[in-house]
C-alpha cells in the first residue's frame, strides 16, 4: 500500500510524553501522522527516533495559531496542551489559550478536512470531586479561580467547544478524560506525583507527600491508556461523542504509592510531609463502566511492570 493511500492522522502536541507515544501507535497501526507542537512543554528528544521516516511530517507551530494542512486529514487527535501542575502554574494564559484558541483552531482543521477530531479532557474537570468514583455524568467541583482554575476551566471549556462543534456543524467529535498516567517520557521536573517520587527515590532524597498522605489516586500506563483513546476514537456507536474515563480504578493513597515507589527501586528514601496545596484533589478514582461498555476497554498492565519500565527509563535519564 502506498502512503498516499494511508490514512492520515494530525496530533497536535505530538511531542509530549502521550502525544509521541500516540505517534508511535498510529505508525504501528498503518496510519501517516503530521504531528504539531511548539515545543513549550514537549520535546525532540521524544520524536527523535521517528527522523527519515518518511510517513511521519513534523510542524513546529503553536496549535492557537491558523493551522493550514495541504491534503487529506482524516484524523485529528487534540493532545495539545500543558499539562502538569508545574507548568500551568508557570503557564496560566498559554493554557487558557491552548485549551480555548487551540481547541477552536483544531476543530476548525477536522471541520476543513471532514476529519473525525479527539480531544484529550483530563479528570481536572471533576476538580475536588464530591462522588466517588468519577463518572462521566458527573459536573464537578471546581474552583474557577484558583491555583488551577486556568488548567481545569480550560478543559471544561474545551469540552463545551467540542460540543458546540458536534451539534451545531455535525462534526464528529470524541472526548477522553485522562486519569493519572504515567511511564517513559515524562519529564523529570514536571511537577506529577510519578516523576516527582521516582527521581527522589532513585536519588535517595525524601520523597514529599503534600498533605496526610490519605488522599488518593489512581495510575494508568500509558500504552493502556492509548488503547483506550484508539478505540475511542475508532468506535462507532450513537453516544460516541459523549465523554469517556480512561484510566485505571485501582486506588492508591500517597502514601501507599510512595511506598510501592520505594520498594521498586531498592530505595532508603523516607517520607517528607509538607502542606497540602490549594484545591488539590482528595480523591481521583474513575468509573470505567462506559469504557468497559463502549469500547471493551480496561487496563491491563499491573502497576508493578509499568513501574519497572518507568524506573528504568528515569534512571537513564538521571545517569544512574
Amino acid at each position: 500500500m502506498s502512503s498516499e493511500s494511508l490514512p492520515v492522522s494530525v496530533v497536535t502536541g505530538g511531542a509530549g510524553f502521550l502525544g509521541s507515544h500516540l505517534v508511535d501507535l498510529l505508525l504501528s497501526r498503518g496510519h501517516r501522522v503530521i504531528i504539531i507542537d511548539n515545543l513549550v512543554t514537549g520535546s525532540t528528544e521524544n520524536i527523535g527516533h521517528l527522523a527519515g521516516n518518511q510517513r511521519v511530517t513534523f510542524i513546529r507551530q503553536d496549535v492557537t495559531e491558523y493551522l493550514f494542512i495541504s491534503g487529506p486529514v482524516h484524523y485529528v487527535w487534540h493532545f495539545a496542551s500543558p499539562a502538569s501542575p508545574i507548568d500551568y502554574l508557570e503557564l496560566p494564559i498559554q493554557t487558557l489559550k491552548v485549551g480555548s484558541l487551540g481547541t477552536h483552531k483544531a476543530l476548525g482543521l477536522a471541520k476543513e478536512k471532514g476529519a473525525r477530531f479527539l480531544i484529550t479532557s483530563t479528570s481536572e474537570v471533576y476538580g475536588d470531586p464530591l462522588v466517588h468514583p468519577q463518572t462521566e455524568s458527573y459536573w464537578g467541583n471546581v474552583n474557577p479561580i484558583g491555583p488551577r482554575g486556568c488548567y481545569d476551566e480550560s478543559k471544561r471549556f474545551a469540552e463545551a467547544l467540542v460540543m458546540a462543534y458536534h451539534n451545531e456543524h455535525q462534526l464528529d467529535t470524541r472526548i477522553v478524560r485522562i486519569f493519572n498516567t504515567y511511564g517513559p517520557r515524562m519529564r523529570i521536573k514536571d511537577g506529577r506525583v510519578v516523576p516527582a517520587f521516582v527521581s527522589q527515590a532513585l536519588t535517595g532524597e525524601p520523597i514529599t507527600i503534600f498533605g496526610d498522605g490519605r488522599q488518593t489516586r489512581s495510575f494508568c500506563f500509558y500504552s493502556d491508556l492509548l488503547e483506550g483513546i484508539y478505540r475511542l476514537m475508532m468506535v462507532e456507536h450513537p453516544t460516541q461523542h459523549l465523554p469517556v474515563n480512561i484510566g485505571n480504578p485501582h486506588e492508591l493513597t500517597m502514601v501507599q504509592f510512595a511506598e510501592e515507589i520505594i520498594r521498586a527501586t531498592g530505595s532508603t528514601s523516607k517520607l517528607s510531609f509538607q502542606p497540602l496545596p490549594q484545591d488539590d484533589p482528595k480523591q481521583r478514582k474513575p468509573d470505567i463502566t462506559r469504557a468497559r461498555a463502549l469500547l471493551g476497554w480496561e487496563p491491563v498492565v499491573p502497576l508493578s511492570e509499568g513501574l519497572t519500565s518507568t524506573i528504568a527509563y528515569f534512571r537513564a535519564k538521571l545517569g544512574l
